[in-house]
């Protein structure tokens, strides 16, 4: 904790509490309480993000590009950056362990479950005016500072290399299924490279939680944990946020409901830039994204759970387990989402 006040004091002279926040499963994350205003600290994982530098940069970028639209047109917080005492973006440690803090958005909040439509329709209308304050934002003035990232077929081939023969029958559900489905690894990449989809602007991971919702409205009014904005396939981002909101927890099985409000809601703010092949590909994105992320999940225990936080060596292989689940249910209503976003279309 000693530790931990001395890195805060980088950033503000008085420091009163520090308390953790959040539960994300990469960058260690703390509320710092000031005298003037709160902030957050975050330690930047630098095994999954080598150059710190680049997301703040990108930030930067992000911040100036929507702080020059008109402010009404804006309903988006996007959290700013606030500097070292001595006027640095990041500060490292004697660990050489890089942190940064940005602005505390208050009376605020985050939810693990979509309650109600009503959520579903705040984090579609959300992740679209994001795309939408995002789209002529030219991608390439950003770093990509995950290379690889979202590239379902860089996950298979990684896979490939250190899979084992299944020594359970938890092992071997997710050595089948992975066999069965990975052909659909290919299916974003592959029509990003013919041409059909283009690169823009995405959050890069958008799950639930990183939305906050103002407490007395109920109203989403900042989208957050911004170190993976980079360019891509938007497609990457719908896919991960119904991934997220469009499922029930024990047992996990796909939400219809919850899907239709959740994309009626992104297309009036993002549908003016969708192309035939934007609706095209949304439900390859719907089945790929818990695909490819119990891929990395099981990837990871094969690892020895390097990359995503666990409190137990089985948590990993347990959330492969459950992407699979709901990957399986997705495809079992194939039909009802490909008409679905039909009706959406017209």
């Amino acid at each position: 904790m000693n530790t931990l006040l001395s890195t805060a004091k980088q950033f503000a002279n008085i420091v009163t509490e520090i308390t953790p926040l959040g539960n994300g499963l990469i960058n260690d994350t703390y509320r710092v309480a000031a005298p003037f205003s709160p902030f957050v600290l975050q330690r930047i994982n630098r095994t999954v993000f080598p150059a710190p530098e680049q997301i703040m940069a990108n930030l930067t970028t992000l911040n100036q590009h929507i702080a020059q639209k008109p402010s009404e047109s804006v309903r988006l917080q996007i959290p700013k950056i606030l500097t070292t005492l001595d006027n640095k973006a990041l500060y490292q440690d004697e660990n050489s362990d890089c942190w940064r803090a940005l602005s505390f958005i208050a009376n605020t909040e985050s939810i693990e479950t979509i309650g109600s439509v009503g959520d579903a329709e705040q984090v579609g209308f959300a992740l679209g005016h994001f795309h939408r304050l995002t789209s002529d934002l030219i991608p390439s003035l950003l770093h990509d500072t995950l290379p690889g990232f979202h590239i379902t077929p860089g996950y298979l081939k990684h896979y490939h290399q250190v899979r084992r023969q299944p020594s359970t029958p938890e092992d071997r559900y997710c050595t089948d299924f992975i066999a069965r489905f990975q052909p659909i690894a290919d299916d974003l990449e592959s029509a990003r490279q013919q041409g059909l989809l283009s690169l823009r602007v995405i959050h890069g991971d958008p799950k639930l939680n990183n939305f906050l919702f103002d407490k007395r409205s109920k109203k989403i009014v900042s989208l957050i944990d911004l170190d993976t904005v980079k360019p891509g396939l938007v497609h990457y981002d719908i896919g991960d946020c119904v991934r997220s909101c469009c499922h029930t927890a024990e047992p996990v099985v796909f939400d219809p409901d919850i899907c239709a409000a959740l994309l009626k809601s992104y297309l009036h703010e993002a549908g003016a830039f969708f192309t035939e092949y934007d609706y095209h590909y949304l439900y390859p994105a719907m089945r790929l994204i818990p695909f490819e992320l119990g891929l990395r999940f099981y990837t990871d225990y094969l690892k020895g759970n390097l990359y995503f936080k666990v409190t137990e060596p089985e948590q990993n292989l347990r959330r492969a387990i459950g992407q699979f689940r709901l990957c399986e249910s997705i495809m079992s209503q194939e039909s009802a989402i490909k008409s679905l976003i039909s009706q959406l279309q017209k």
